[in-house]
């Protein structure tokens, strides 16, 4: 199917649903059908990578094409095109910049969602990391789909890994949608047609991605990333003397830092440059002077917010490194009980074999849980340089 579902990546089950629910979507709004299989909250499940959000912001091209037809998302109509790119009046898009999503900005969007669609065809609201819901913001949601305005969805995305961190009561309310990891044919595919990528490169990114689609992009395109993912899987064999454990977990927590200053480096300095002309900064005229001395709050708001997310960011490169990493200590695994199940890394396979030959399965194994212990405790918010040294440390005695 074209249009706005070519962005979804192997998921033709989710792509049936939805269209299905568009289709009556449109009916209702054009009157002449009712809202069977069409409902005003959605949650999008998966793991990650598998284009949660992707899901939804298509879903909501499709809730607000103009084009008519049996098949709504056409993909050209201004409907569709200005939902994709994130410019339609009535499709607010919310994405946590920080740890969680505040009960401010929760009532706040609860209250803009509430009014009629100003000139799209429904009030589309997607919260793209719901789990992310502070205990109050989840409860002024809680009270909008409760009792949902007429011509308002809401839709959610949440890790299929961590799904009770939405709470029961909006998740009862809501219709599921899950989505599953993509194949790596189907990944290396998209990779070739839409982003125009050699084959070559396409299916070893797909290959090594983990089922994420944008990962597979970045590791195809960004020579960067593909150098750090290199580093990152070297450290299981690097580790031959204490000194390399310090070595090793300064390197983990540097990359995560690069990674996270390369992402929203340049766009914290726009953001700045914008709120000060904005502001009066180094304007002339009459009443410049006082503007920004009263810009100082804004700008001390907007910094601390531009932290929160570089922290944001930081601890997800951080998690990346350490799937990375599991996934390597689960070829071990693969490599040690002799199964014909496929790698993570299989471009990292000689590795594998010889870590393979060096250790036993029970320390192979402590070393995975390690790994996934140290994933538990960036969760927890202890420090990432404590948490990746003791990880480090672990790996090291195995």
């Amino acid at each position: 199917m074209g249009g706005v579902w070519s962005q979804l990546v192997g998921q033709p089950d989710a792509v049936e649903t939805l269209s299905a629910a568009a289709r009556s979507g449109a009916r209702l709004v054009d009157g002449t059908g009712s809202a069977s299989g069409m409902t005003h909250a959605w949650l999008f499940t998966g793991p990650p990578g598998s284009g949660r959000s992707v899901a939804a912001r298509a879903f909501a091209a499709a809730l607000q094409c103009t084009a008519g037809g049996e098949t709504p998302g056409c993909g050209e109509c201004q409907g569709c095109h200005t939902t994709m790119s994130g410019t339609h009046a009535d499709v607010r898009l919310v994405v946590p910049e920080g740890l969680s999503i505040s009960v401010a900005e929760m009532r706040a969007l609860v209250q803009t969602s509430a009014r009629r669609p100003t000139g799209g065809r429904w009030q589309v609201v997607i919260i793209t990391d719901a789990d992310r819901l502070t205990e109050g913001a989840a409860n002024a949601l809680l009270k909008a789909v409760e009792e949902p305005p007429p011509r308002t969805v809401f839709l959610l995305c949440a890790p299929s890994d961590h799904p009770d961190d939405v709470s029961v009561t909006i998740r009862s309310r809501c219709r599921g949608i899950s989505l599953r990891t993509p194949a790596a044919a189907a990944i290396a595919e998209v990779l070739q047609l839409r982003d125009r990528i050699d084959a070559e490169t396409a299916q070893w990114a797909a290959s090594v991605c983990g089922g994420h689609v944008g990962r597979a992009r970045r590791l195809a395109t960004d020579p960067a990333a593909r150098d750090r993912r290199a580093k990152v899987l070297r450290i299981p064999l690097r580790l031959r003397r204490l000194t390399d454990v310090f070595d090793c977990a300064d390197d983990l927590v540097k990359a995560a830092e690069a990674d996270a200053t390369e992402v929203s480096g340049s766009r914290d300095e726009a953001e700045k440059d914008a709120l000060k002309m904005a502001m009066g900064h180094g304007g002339t005229g009459k009443g410049t002077a006082s503007a920004s001395r009263g810009s100082a709050g804004a700008i001390k708001e907007l910094e601390r917010r531009q932290k929160s997310r570089a922290t944001r960011t930081q601890r997800d490169a951080l998690d990346l490194a350490l799937v990375d990493l599991a996934g390597f200590y689960r070829d071990v695994l693969v490599t040690q009980s002799r199964s014909t199940a496929a790698l993570n890394h299989p471009d990292h396979a000689e590795g594998a074999a010889e870590a393979a030959s060096a250790w036993t399965g029970e320390s192979t194994l402590r070393r995975l849980e390690a790994v996934l212990a140290c994933r538990e405790a960036l969760e927890l918010n202890v420090k990432p340089r404590i948490a990746i040294e003791a990880m480090v440390t672990a790996l090291y005695f195995g």
